[in-house]
């Protein structure tokens, strides 16, 4: 064969002979064979990075992983190195790598000090507890221990340190503890941050460190003296007993600490002219731990702190750092009052600096301080308000919760007249936390009931909508439970704001204003339009008086705008609508009175099915049932102010006496496996019955009843009246508790409360029939926003009574409806009655069942 038949051509260079013998390997050896010298590490970064989607890198990473690979299987060790060193590159960019573990082990066994170190390196990254590798790397470990070049010793000591597992640990902790004792600066420093990893793994290995450790401290090189402090603090807070062993070493601290300060230009340790900063950090923790709740050893560092705290230079940020661990360290122990107030001071000084980062630490950590020495903070307020307006969210938010933590019975004033300001300007996302602080800091610390309502109202006007619902109700007890003149006074106030809102037409932003403003003119309607309020004093806080006695058709004009608007919730005009229907009865003038009638019966067709029945309901106040609209519509009493939870409530100091008659023992042995109930036990449980089951089902009902909630309350004669606030007022939920008018011929009615659960409202209304019968009238209502479906009544008596049920009104109990229904009871015996019940439905597709024993019925039911 010529040279002209096998493609060869004399004329071609060297570089073209390489390319078609390469080419001709390329076509027939394998993949495992066509490389001899793999491709460098910068090479792989370089064809990485060039390319340009993910799926072009993963073919470069698994080519390369692929020739990684064959040359692990050909044991290649030339190249074992640097195969490992790509392979980490792999590794750090997601892709599997687990491979190579096995080479890690054999580059540490190697005597070259690059294979080691990468071999070490690749150990750390890649092996962990759950490898068998990892066992079989203890003896390499133990041998590199002993080796007698440092640098061997320090890759060991770093390898055990990160991949440590309890085992490996307790093999080789007496060899670290060895090395601890080393004269070498470098070994013992990388023995003793070892010692630390192996403390945090087997916290049992500390009492083998602890003879070895106490000696680091009298090192003169600096890296075993940080990695001393470190070890010892790592044990103190974990151990009390390790605690308390070395708090004997806290003189050595301090002159450590002291000749650090006192110590001039050391080129090998300063930093921005201060002197080792990170070791005297780390001191100062230490000296925090050991000074907390012990009087002797913050009594021997009081001194030190404050040199540190007077001679650090505070133009770097390195002083400020060291100032800050010192301020910590002052605030923890049982320092003198005067450090104390140093320490504060100096937080005082980083709310002045530039730096936003240091004002914030400053913040933070005042806040977290301000229990121990409240008037030293004080001393700083006007520096923390200036913060609520600086630009910074984060600053301003630590500055907002620390002007709270602030406000005291002295400084309320002042204070709330800042924080106000700063409602006004601050953010959606401060609004609802801030108003809300400043109504619970009103209550506490109101100088006056005046001052109180005035700052609410103010409030109410700058949080608008972003008020929290319980705020609401909260105000509104604080009104009905005011003296005459501050509910005339209140009244008076809130009308001003709502006029400005309605004509302003900005009502719809502010509808918690709305709200109390509507319950609160309702109430005390007749006060604001009277000739008596010219002598009420409308002077607020800051010397406005800005009211102007209305007419009682402007009122309504007032009302009406608000009503039509199409920006109020139903909410708000719910309140708006039985805020009018109540003005009916406060205000005396015809043409008023008839404008609020025209006004209620245009809801009576009104599109929305809750303010079409408040309407309806409130017209017929005006027709069938005129003779009742002054009674049903009357001043509410004051309301109660709602009792604190309690999380560990105390037993009932008087529970139910264990069954002694008959009739108890008849209805508790239908109790299935349940417990004596105490007076009207309610409990809240899942439904599991059909609720379309209508049968008297007794030990279905009762059986597996555990109750112990508190009790309902006793029985209430109807000539009582009690009424029940609710957010929204309803005019048939007051009903529901409201006494049925009776002729005069038949027997007055008693209500008996029997449950009251979530939306649901059940009263039973007991009435005297025959000698040994009785009737009682079940009326269930409900405040939920969806109908209950599915509604369902079932009661139980004991067996020496009789227990006849009616068909109920109806099983769909919609919003401010009512269902009723009769139960006629026979009691030969004519001993006291007692009624198991239980009510099911089904709201918003969910079942749910609700449970109850009512007691509290007339003794002279059956008479």
């Amino acid at each position: 064969m010529n040279g002209s038949e096998s493609g060869f051509n004399p004329a071609f260079n060297i570089a073209t002979i390489k390319q078609v013998v390469n080419e001709a390997i390329e076509r027939v050896a394998p993949v495992s064979v066509r490389m001899t010298t793999p491709t460098r590490l910068r090479d792989l970064i370089r064809q990485i990075r060039a390319a340009r989607t993910a799926a072009e890198e993963r073919s470069v990473v698994n080519k390369e992983c692929a020739y990684i690979r064959s040359t692990f299987r050909e044991e290649d060790s030339v190249w074992r190195c640097r195969n490992i060193a790509k392979l980490l590159y792999i590794h750090m960019l997601g892709y599997p790598a687990h491979f190579g573990q096995l080479e890690c082990l054999k580059l540490i066994a190697s005597p070259r000090f690059t294979d080691k170190r990468v071999g070490y390196l690749g150990a750390m990254l890649l092996l962990d507890e759950r490898q068998d590798v990892h066992l079989l790397i203890t003896n390499c470990l133990k041998n590199d221990l002993n080796s007698n070049t440092q640098f061997v010793v320090g890759l060991a000591l770093c390898t055990l340190g990160a991949i440590a597992s309890p085992e490996m640990a307790r093999d080789l902790a007496s060899e670290v503890e060895r090395l601890i004792k080393s004269p070498n600066a470098y070994i013992k420093k990388k023995a003793a941050l070892c010692a630390f990893r192996i403390i945090r793994r087997v916290p049992d290995l500390m009492e083998m460190f602890l003879p070895a450790t106490r000696s680091l401290l009298t090192e003169k090189n600096h890296g075993v003296l940080i990695t001393g402090v470190t070890l010892i603090t790592e044990m103190c807070e974990n151990s009390p007993d390790t605690l308390n062993h070395f708090k004997k070493i806290v003189p050595n601290l301090v002159r450590i600490l002291k000749n650090l300060i006192l110590a001039g230009y050391s080129p090998e340790h300063d930093v921005s002219g201060v002197s080792d900063p990170f070791l005297q950090v780390k001191i100062l923790r230490l000296l925090r731990i050991l000074g907390k709740n012990d009087a002797e050893a913050s009594e021997a560092m009081n001194d030190i702190l404050a040199q540190v705290a007077t001679n650090t230079e505070t133009s770097k940020n390195v002083g400020n750092t060291i100032l800050y661990e010192t301020v910590l360290s002052i605030m923890d122990i049982k320092s003198e009052s005067s450090l104390r107030v140093l320490a504060i001071n100096i937080l005082g000084r980083f709310l002045l600096n530039n730096d936003k980062n240091i004002r914030y630490v400053a913040l933070n950590t005042l806040l977290r301080t301000v229990h121990v020495d409240t008037s030293a903070v004080q001393r700083h307020r006007t520096t923390i308000l200036e913060c609520l307006k600086d630009p910074d969210v984060s600053i301003r938010r630590r500055a907002m919760e620390l002007s709270f933590a602030l406000i005291n019975g002295q400084n309320i004033r002042a204070m709330m007249k800042e924080l106000l300001a700063f409602l006004e300007r601050s953010d959606a996302e401060f609004k609802a936390h801030c108003s809300s602080a400043m109504v619970l800091a009103a209550e506490r610390y109101a100088p006056s009931s005046k001052w109180h309502l005035d700052t609410l109202f103010r409030v109410f006007l700058k949080a608008g909508n972003y008020l929290r619902d319980d705020t609401v109700s909260g105000t509104l007890q604080i009104v009905s439970a005011a003296a005459g003149e501050r509910q005339a006074y209140a009244a008076m106030r809130l009308w001003s704001a709502l006029e400005r809102a309605a004509c302003a037409g900005d009502a719809s932003e502010k509808q918690p204003l709305v709200q109390v403003a509507a319950w609160t003119i309702g109430e005390y309607g007749d006060m604001l339009v009277s000739e008596a309020s010219n002598a009420i004093s409308m002077v607020d806080e800051d010397g406005v008086d800005d009211f102007v006695r209305p007419t009682e058709e402007y009122v309504i004009d007032i009302y009406q705008k608000l009503l039509w608007s199409t920006q109020l919730s139903i909410t708000s005009k719910e309140y708006l609508l039985l805020s009018l229907a109540k003005l009916s009865t406060r205000f005396t003038t015809r043409p008023s009175q008839e404008k609020i009638r025209v006004i209620v019966d245009t809801f009576g067709s009104h599109i929305h099915i809750e303010l079409q029945q408040r309407g309806v309901e409130l017209g017929q106040l005006y027709r069938q049932h005129a003779h009742l609209r002054g009674a049903l519509l009357e001043r509410m009493p004051a309301m109660e102010a709602a009792a604190p939870e309690r999380d560990d409530p105390e037993p009932d100091p008087d529970p139910l006496p264990a069954p002694d008659t008959p009739e108890q023992d008849a209805l508790l042995d239908l109790i299935i496996g349940s417990e004596p109930l105490s007076n009207g036990d309610v409990e809240h449980v899942p439904a599991t019955t059909n609720n379309n089951n209508t049968t008297n089902d007794i030990l279905d009902l009762l059986s597996g009843l555990d109750l112990s909630t508190p009790s309902m309350p006793v029985t209430t004669p109807v000539n009582n009246n009690p009424v029940v606030p609710t957010t929204a007022p309803s005019l048939l939920l007051d009903g529901l508790f409201a006494p049925t008018p009776q002729p005069q011929s038949q027997p007055q009615e008693t209500l008996v409360p029997a449950l009251e659960r979530g939306p649901l409202r059940v009263a039973l209304w007991a009435r005297r029939g025959a000698a040994g019968e009785a009737a009682l009238t079940m009326r269930a209502a409900s405040t939920a926003p969806a109908p209950l479906h599915d509604f369902l009544f079932q009661a139980a008596v004991p067996r020496t009574f009789q227990l006849d049920m009616m068909s109920p009104s109806g099983t769909v109990l919609e919003p401010q409806g009512e269902i009723t229904q009769v139960l006629k009871i026979t009691n030969p015996s004519k001993t006291p009655l007692r009624l198991r019940i239980r009510v099911s439905y089904t709201l918003d597709g969910n079942p749910v069942l609700e449970q109850a024993e009512v007691n509290n019925f007339p003794p002279d039911l059956f008479n």
